[in-house]
């Protein structure tokens, strides 16, 4: 059956290319519609006003009038639509007025018929639809009709094809959701009905690549059910050309000779200070890559001690990666003979190609690359950092400190702000890279790498676009379940590239496709640079919830008011104190305090004050999760409240209670020590903020519930 229904469509579609149109009509659409059991209100096509009359009569009801043009895509700017048609009289004025309309909107349009369609009974509308994204090939929105979608743009987005749970999930992602539930004592509508529609669209789309765009709209959704008063389809232009894509296997292979090598080469390594090949070497060698180092410069018989070749080619043995730091018309050339070595990653630190407008040169080094089994890093990059195998193969400054951070950067300048917040937190890394122009390798190719590199706890990523992002999805798909993904995308207020033709089209916007579907893929999408990079440094710090009460416990109401606020914004559940737990925190407060959730201990209060509250929320296995407001005070100074607080967590952990603890410090400067201090022994805690701890918080949750360790969605 189901392959009945593809050659129908097949056939349908085929004709319609043949005719050299890239829209359907609405008949047509009506049989895709019916083939993919997508529901739509019943029709006919009338070739005359005579059957206009009687298509109205066996329908038995008001109906709705419009165009039949091949050449009309939008019929209600063309006055081709009359809605609510009742009666012989009423229907001949409406197929006249409709015929007459259509010839002053465009006097060349073929005019195959007026469609007669059931007038559907009033409901929800909402919006179902499907078109190519660039980035991520083909997605499915749905959104809510009306002014909720036009003017709010509250629509979402996931890959194609959607399960019927994902589809579902897609009623819920909406601002407007509860609309769909009911409200002020309406009923909700039928939400598998609706779901169905969205999964029905998203299996065309797929089973179909050549479908440009699907527009469901409106969708008529009552208790009742969910029919699409309006099917519109538009054929692609043009299919894209397939991307070279890699299996697992051979990415891991050559990335673990990039990552892990035994032998560089320096292509324009020199003995000159202030030249790039001067910088790559030295870096290599003061930073005590215990592989060999080839220097390779045709002018030199010896640099920085080590032996220098004419080429690369020269060099003895295996070679796993040729770093350039040579011009860009010189790559090429150089290249080649890295191909003929059987040098698996060429890093190509020069600029000068495709993002000066030196496609050309850029396809070239590509196709020299690909001809050769070589894998490309940049070019245009500041190389990359692999500290545990002591490897800092850049120009920039050397960084040593290892740890379980993965950092990557499209850009120079970005890559160097990661580079100086390690340092300044010292947050250790495994690895720092550099994308570029992205010519070859690319976030995928990375993401699969680091997600099973035994030395990465997290992976943080800044990237202006994705190369093909369902290669990135499928990757970070891998990777969640083990380790966090934070993603920093560049571009939020670019506005996205309008498909025409259809609603859907319009309101995808590359950013709200991007967020949705990094959504979908369990990826954490960080705000701003600052964000990514605290979220990198705090995720592996911070242990996994276990459920979802977060208790707050505040020495200064103000804190604990603006503590709720980050909670409740970041999507976090504060504890509805059970009255035995209340009765508990009573037991440790003033009388002038506060229990319930925050518990306000007051400024005033001890360091046993502040211990007994710690150790009853780590106690109690009904708490999942302590956010601590710190005030600065004489009775209990910064360091005092650190000591003990580290002491507490760490004496629970060792029992094998590991629950996240956060902390937000106010205070004079001596609470910045004390932030330190709380950092290093596995408390996340900022100074002068109450937004930031939470949202670290809170990243660490939507990790959870991407990885499945918390139960629902991400």
């Amino acid at each position: 059956m189901a392959e009945d229904r593809k050659q129908k469509v097949r056939a349908l579609l085929d004709a319609v290319r043949s005719e050299g149109r890239l829209a359907l009509t609405a008949p047509e659409g009506k049989v895709i519609a019916d083939a993919y059991g997508i529901a739509v209100p019943g029709e006919e096509v009338a070739g005359d006003v005579d059957e206009a009359v009687a298509y109205a009569a066996r329908f038995g009801g008001p109906v709705v009038m419009k165009i039949v043009s091949p050449d009309i895509l939008h019929k209600t700017d063309a006055g081709g639509v009359v809605v609510g048609v009742e009666g012989a009289a009423d229907v001949r004025a409406a197929f006249h007025r409709i015929v007459t309309n259509a010839r002053a909107y465009d006097a060349t349009a073929r005019v195959e018929g007026v469609q007669v369609q059931e007038l559907l009974p009033q409901g929800q509308e909402v919006i179902v639809g499907a078109v190519t994204d660039p980035t991520f090939g083909k997605v499915v929105a749905f959104g809510l009709g009306g002014v909720l979608v036009e003017v709010l743009r509250d629509v979402t987005f996931r890959l194609a094809p959607v399960s019927a749970d994902e589809a579902l999930s897609m009623l819920d992602s909406v601002r407007a959701a509860e609309v769909l539930r009911g409200v002020r004592g309406q009923a909700g509508v039928d939400r598998w009905a609706v779901a169905e529609q969205i999964r029905r669209v998203s299996q065309l789309v797929t089973d179909f690549p050549e479908i440009g765009e699907v527009d469901l709209n409106p969708v008529i959704a009552t208790p009742e059910g969910a029919v699409a008063a309006d099917i519109r389809v538009i054929l692609a232009e043009r299919q894209p050309p397939p991307r070279r894509r890699y299996a697992r296997e051979e990415i891991l292979a050559s990335m673990r000779r990039l990552m892990e090598p035994s032998s560089v080469a320096v292509i324009g390594a020199s003995n000159e200070p202030g030249k790039i090949g001067n910088s790559v070497m030295r870096n290599l060698v003061d930073g005590g890559f215990a592989g060999e180092i080839h220097p390779v410069n045709p002018k030199a018989d010896d640099i920085l001690g080590r032996k220098a070749y004419r080429s690369v080619v020269d060099v003895p043995g295996e070679v796993d990666v040729a770093v350039f730091a040579i011009p860009a018309r010189f790559v090429a050339a150089a290249l080649e003979e890295v191909g003929r070595k059987k040098i698996p990653n060429a890093v190509l630190i020069p600029s000068g190609f495709a993002e000066t407008g030196e496609i050309a040169l850029q396809d070239e080094i590509v196709a020299i690359a690909e001809r050769h089994g070589v894998r490309l890093l940049g070019p245009n990059i500041y190389g990359y950092y692999s500290t545990w195998h002591d490897l800092c193969a850049t120009f920039c400054t050397p960084y040593d400190v290892k740890g379980g951070v993965a950092l990557t950067s499209q850009s120079g300048g970005i890559g160097m702000a990661v580079l100086g917040f390690a340092r300044t937190t010292r947050t250790g890394v495994s690895a720092i890279v550099g994308l570029g122009n992205k010519s070859d390798l690319d976030e995928d190719d990375l993401l699969t790498w680091f997600g099973q590199d035994p030395h990465t706890d997290c992976v943080a990523m800044h990237l202006e676009d994705l190369k093909d992002g369902r290669a990135f999805v499928a990757a970070a798909r891998e990777t969640v379940p083990r380790k966090p993904v934070v993603v920093l995308k560049a571009g939020r207020t670019a506005a996205g590239a309008k498909a025409a033709g259809s609603h859907t089209g319009a309101l995808a916007g590359d950013d709200a496709v991007y967020d949705d579907i990094l959504r979908q893929a369990g990826v954490i999408r960080a705000p701003g640079l600052n964000d990514m990079l605290e979220y990198a440094r705090a995720l592996p710090v911070l242990p996994t919830p276990r459920g979802d009460n977060v208790v707050i416990i505040t020495g200064a109401g103000g804190s604990g008011v603006l503590l709720s606020d980050a909670v409740t914004d970041n999507g976090l559940s504060l504890m509805e104190i059970p009255p035995d737990l209340d009765a508990a925190f009573r037991r440790f407060i003033p009388p002038f305090g506060a229990a319930g959730n925050p518990v306000d201990i007051t400024g005033g209060e001890p360091p046993s004050t502040y211990e007994a509250t710690i150790r009853l929320g780590l106690e109690d296995p009904r708490v999942h999760a302590l956010v601590l407001g710190y005030w600065h005070t004489i009775v209990t100074p910064p360091m005092v409240f650190a000591e003990l607080t580290a002491r507490v967590v760490a004496e629970f952990r060792e029992r094998g209670v590991e629950k996240p603890v956060v902390a937000s410090l106010a205070g004079d400067v001596e609470v910045e020590e004390a932030c330190q201090y709380l950092y290093a022994r596995g408390v996340v805690a900022y100074p002068y903020t109450t937004e930031l701890p939470v949202e670290v918080l809170g990243a660490k949750y939507r990790w959870a519930r991407a990885a499945g360790l918390l139960g629902g969605g991400s």
